[in-house]
């Protein structure tokens, strides 16, 4: 097996393949990536991924980028069962549309509030907060009585949203039991049962906290 991972550890959706690989059993080969000096921009790396992102996987030449992409074909091409990511239409199509509501709604407005900030030097904009409030009230929503985000199981949605609220707790956001019970209770639940959590999600979180500025 050679799986060729392109990633930088601070990045939510580099961590979560990270883990959705450990928990299928697929080994990576690390390739860290520069991006201040441009080690994305290279024509080899181009040649793989035109659009020079972060994450990107390379299996033997097949080439594929965007991270809850990357999780689906990792469970499919790499597990012993499908548990992580279900055939079965209607639990698949829940997993599905839990992963769009992550990069379309919460991952989202985690980015809008805090990558200013962290990357550009703005000012947090409440307004913002308040959207970012609202994704997680969401997901609140979405936990009432189920024990996982997308039915009954562990799977890679689970591990993609813990991911970004895990990236958001570093930076300050609370996951408050009062506010949010039913993400509360699920993120506790996802800590201890995502394979490797602390292992290979802690230092990236640790690097992306470095990056607040002093006094934020």
């Amino acid at each position: 097996m050679s799986l060729d991972f392109y990633y930088v550890p601070l990045s939510p959706p580099c961590r979560s393949v990270l883990l959705a690989a450990r928990a299928v059993g697929a080994k990576l080969n690390l390739k860290l990536v520069d991006l201040a000096g441009g080690e994305n921009l290279t024509p080899q790396y181009l040649k793989m991924n035109p659009q020079h992102t972060v994450p990107t996987l390379n299996d033997k030449g097949f080439a594929l980028w965007e991270s809850r992409a990357i999780l689906g074909y990792l469970v499919q091409q790499y597990a012993k069962d499908d548990s992580l990511y279900p055939k079965e239409p209607k639990r698949r199509a829940l997993v599905d549309q839990r992963l769009y509501f992550d990069i379309g709604t919460l991952y989202q407005r985690f980015g809008d509030y805090y990558y200013p900030v962290l990357f550009a030097g703005a000012a947090f904009d409440p307004e913002k907060m308040k959207k970012f409030e609202e994704a997680v009230q969401f997901l609140d929503k979405f936990l009432e009585g189920e024990k996982w985000v997308a039915g009954p199981s562990l799977t890679i949605a689970d591990i993609s949203i813990a991911v970004t609220l895990s990236s958001a707790e570093v930076l300050g956001f609370e996951v408050s039991a009062r506010k949010y019970p039913n993400v509360a209770r699920w993120y506790a639940s996802a800590k201890t049962s995502i394979p490797g959590y602390q292992e290979l999600n802690t230092p990236g979180l640790q690097d992306l906290k470095a990056l607040l500025p002093a006094g934020k």
